[in-house]
C-alpha cells in the first residue's frame, strides 16, 4: 500500500508582542501530514526570513545562520531528515499498516538519533543558559509591561513550584515533547485534600491552567533566543475540562440582598453591600471601584482606563450607580476616592460572610475529572462568593436584559468575543427562567379578581 503524504520543510514565522512580524532567527521546521494527521519535526536548525528559499525549501546558497551555520551543513541536515521520514513511510507501507502519529514520531526519532548525534559533534558550543535565571527575568519584564496583577504574579510562582516538583535544576530541553508529557505526569502526581476529606490527585482543569502558564513562559523564551525547543507549539493533551460554573447574582438575587437589613454588629457590611451592588450595576473590577476618584465622573460616566488592560472605559451611570455614589458623595475618603472600598482579601472575606448572613446558601454541585476520573463536590453558594461577582453579575443580566454584546463588551473592556461566549450561555438559561413568568399569568389574575 502507498500511504498519502505531504512532507516540507518552511520556517516558522513568529510576531513580537506589537504584532509585528519577526524576520530573523526563525527556527526550520518540517510538517507531515497524512491521513488527517499533522506534526511539526523541529529541524535543529534556525535562519533569516530572507536567507530562506520558500520555493525549494531550503537555505539559501552561501547563507549562513547567527550560529555560523552553513547553508550547506543545514540543507545536508534537511535532506537527512527527509530521507529519514521516507524510510520510515516505507516500514509501514511494507508493513500495510497506517501508523498513529505517535507512533510514526518514535520511530522516525529512532531513525534520527544517529543524525542528531553526529549534530551535536560537530555543532558550535553555545554557554548553558540557567532556566531559573531566565525564569525569573521573564516575570520581571513581564510584570513591569503587561502590568500584571499580584494575582497573576501568585499564578507563575505556583507554577515555579510545580516546575521543581518536577525537576529542581530543569533545562529548556526538559520540555520537548516528551518532557511536557512527564511534566502533566507530574503535575497529576501532586495530591490535594477536598473540604470532604478526600485525597485527590490535581483536577484536570488546573493541569490544562498550568500547562497554559508554562507554554506562555515557554513561548516567551523561545522569541527571546534563549532556547529553541519549541514543541509545546504542538503539545496538546487530552484533558478533561468541563466549563467552570459561573458564580453571579440574578436581579432577584440583588434585591434580596438590598432588603437584608444590616446587624448592628456588623455595621461595616452596609458599605461592603454598597460597593457590591455598584459592581453589579457597573461591571467595574475591584481593583477599577477601588481607585475611583470622584474626577472619573465626567459627564455622568463613569471615564476610567482600566487598570488590568488599560483599555479606556465609559460607563453610563444608571439609577443604582447614581444612588450609591451620591449616597457617599458627602464624605471623605482620601485621595479624592469616590467610595469606601476596602483591600480585595478583606472585601472577599466580609462578602462572604455578608452573603452567608443574607441566605445564600443554595447547595450547588460542581463537576470536575482528576486523571479522567469524575468528581463532585457540593457547596453553599456564599462559599463562593468574591469581589469578582459583581462584574459577572452585570455582564449576566445585561445578555439577559437583552443588551448586544458589542455594548456589553464595551462597557467591560473585553476584546476577546470567546471570553464573552461562558456569559452568553448563563444569559439564554437566565432569559427562558424569566420567561416561565409569563406562565399562567391570566389564571393568576383571575384569581386576584375574584
Amino acid at each position: 500500500m502507498i500511504i498519502k503524504r505531504n512532507i516540507y520543510f518552511a520556517v516558522k514565522v513568529r510576531r513580537d508582542s506589537k504584532g509585528n512580524k519577526i524576520e530573523t532567527n526563525l527556527p526550520i521546521r518540517m510538517r507531515v501530514s497524512y491521513n488527517w494527521n499533522y506534526k511539526d519535526f523541529y529541524t535543529g536548525y534556525n535562519i533569516d526570513l530572507d536567507k530562506w528559499d520558500e520555493a525549494q525549501q531550503r537555505v539559501r546558497r552561501n547563507a549562513v545562520n547567527k550560529c555560523g551555520q552553513s547553508a550547506a551543513t543545514i540543507n545536508s541536515h534537511l535532506n537527512k531528515m527527509l530521507a529519514a521520514m521516507f524510510d520510515t513511510f516505507n516500514e509501514f507501507e511494507l508493513l500495510d499498516q497506517i501508523p498513529e502519529i505517535d507512533i510514526l514520531t518514535s520511530r522516525f526519532n529512532e531513525k534520527m538519533e544517529g543524525v542528531n548525534v553526529a549534530l551535536k559533534a560537530i555543532a558550535p558550543h553555545k554557554p548553558k543558559v540557567d532556566f531559573w535565571k531566565v525564569y525569573r527575568q521573564f516575570m520581571r519584564e513581564s510584570a513591569h509591561k503587561r502590568s500584571w496583577t499580584d494575582a497573576t504574579i501568585e499564578k507563575f510562582n505556583a507554577l515555579k513550584e510545580h516546575i521543581k516538583k518536577y525537576k529542581e535544576n530543569p533545562t529548556f530541553d526538559d520540555f520537548n515533547d516528551s518532557g511536557l508529557t512527564a511534566f502533566v505526569i507530574s503535575l497529576r502526581s501532586e495530591k490535594k485534600k477536598l473540604k470532604n476529606g478526600e485525597e485527590w490527585s490535581m483536577k484536570d482543569s488546573t493541569v490544562h491552567k498550568q500547562l497554559g502558564y508554562l507554554k506562555w513562559f515557554l513561548k516567551w523564551a523561545n522569541k527571546k533566543g534563549y532556547t529553541t525547543q519549541n514543541d509545546y507549539e504542538t503539545f496538546n493533551p487530552k484533558i478533561k475540562a468541563p466549563s467552570k460554573r459561573i458564580i453571579f447574582l440574578t436581579l432577584d438575587e440583588i434585591q434580596k440582598l438590598k432588603d437584608f437589613k444590616i446587624p448592628d454588629n456588623h455595621p461595616s457590611w452596609e458599605q461592603v453591600r454598597d460597593v457590591c451592588i455598584f459592581c453589579c450595576f457597573s461591571g467595574l473590577r475591584h481593583s477599577d471601584v477601588y481607585n475611583l476618584k470622584r474626577t472619573d465622573i465626567i459627564n455622568d460616566c463613569i471615564d476610567i482606563t482600566s487598570r488590568k488592560d488599560t483599555e479606556h472605559l465609559q460607563i453610563e451611570l444608571n439609577d443604582e450607580t447614581r444612588a450609591i455614589i451620591n449616597k457617599y458623595k458627602d464624605i471623605d475618603f482620601g485621595d479624592g476616592k469616590l467610595l469606601p472600598v476596602i483591600s480585595n482579601a478583606k472585601m472577599n472575606e466580609r462578602m462572604k460572610e455578608l452573603f452567608k448572613a443574607a441566605g445564600f446558601t443554595e447547595r450547588l454541585t460542581d463537576v470536575s475529572f482528576s486523571g479522567g476520573e469524575r468528581i463532585e463536590e457540593t457547596y453553599e453558594k456564599w462559599e463562593k462568593i468574591g469581589t469578582h461577582v459583581g462584574r459577572k453579575s452585570f455582564i449576566c443580566n445585561a445578555l439577559a436584559l437583552g443588551v448586544p454584546v458589542n455594548i456589553v463588551m464595551k462597557w467591560t473592556g473585553h476584546s476577546d468575543y470567546k471570553a464573552m461566549k461562558p456569559y452568553i450561555d448563563v444569559a439564554d438559561t437566565i432569559k427562558a427562567n424569566y420567561m416561565k413568568k409569563f406562565n399562567n399569568v391570566f389564571t393568576t389574575q383571575a384569581a386576584k379578581e375574584q
